[in-house]
């Protein structure tokens, strides 16, 4: 079966060497049925063209003689104006493709093209319908969005200034300590001093409240 079809395919000219096994004759067998397959659906294809062709020269002819007997009119004496709209209604036909060109065939087409239509108006009004709700929503996110931007500025603002406010606070602080401490240093030595000079300890300040109280 793969000998024939190779030959078949390369015809009067040589089939080319190849290694036989078990691999290489079950790709040339698949490879012969896809092609076998294929020239089928083309010949198919040919067949139904060519009867549609048929179909569609039969269908002239017996245009062309409705013509002759009811009007007396061949093609080669129709007017421009004629021709025009026979063109027009061939070319309608086509567009349509309706099997003839009798007014029950371009009803069913108009009408399969009108619910064609209208599926496509109403799922076109749907996916609008979806899409202003999709815009609301990220409308709605942008403006949540900038909102919480300036939320995060006026936060990291107020962060600095009380990060500031804290750090003055702080060194404030360090400033009161330091000077605290030198303050009792120097009352400290001002005591010992005036203790070293015979001063009597009740007459001190700390003595004097004491006793007050």
């Amino acid at each position: 079966q793969i000998a024939l079809w190779l030959k078949k395919i390369y015809g009067n000219q040589p089939i080319p060497a190849f290694e036989v096994n078990k691999r290489t004759v079950d790709i040339l067998y698949d490879l012969a049925e896809r092609n076998e397959a294929r020239d089928m659906d083309v010949s198919l294809l040919i067949e139904d063209m060519k009867q549609k062709a048929t179909e569609y020269e039969a269908e002239a002819k017996y245009l062309q003689g409705l013509l002759a007997e009811s009007l007396a009119l061949s093609l080669s004496r129709l007017s421009s104006k004629g021709t025009s709209y026979l063109s027009v209604l061939v070319n309608s036909a086509t567009i349509l493709e309706t099997k003839d060109t009798s007014l029950a065939s371009f009803f069913c087409a108009i009408n399969d093209m009108t619910s064609e239509l209208h599926a496509t108006e109403s799922k076109n009004r749907k996916m609008e319908l979806e899409l202003r709700d999709r815009m609301k929503k990220l409308t709605e996110a942008l403006l949540l969005e900038k909102q919480i931007r300036e939320d995060l500025e006026k936060t990291e603002k107020y962060l600095e200034f009380e990060k500031a406010k804290a750090e003055y606070q702080s060194q404030k602080m360090k400033f009161l300590k330091d000077k605290s401490k030198d303050l009792k240093i120097r009352i400290k030595a001002a005591e010992e001093q005036l203790t070293a000079t015979g001063l009597d300890k009740s007459l001190t300040h700390e003595s004097l409240v004491n006793l007050s109280k």
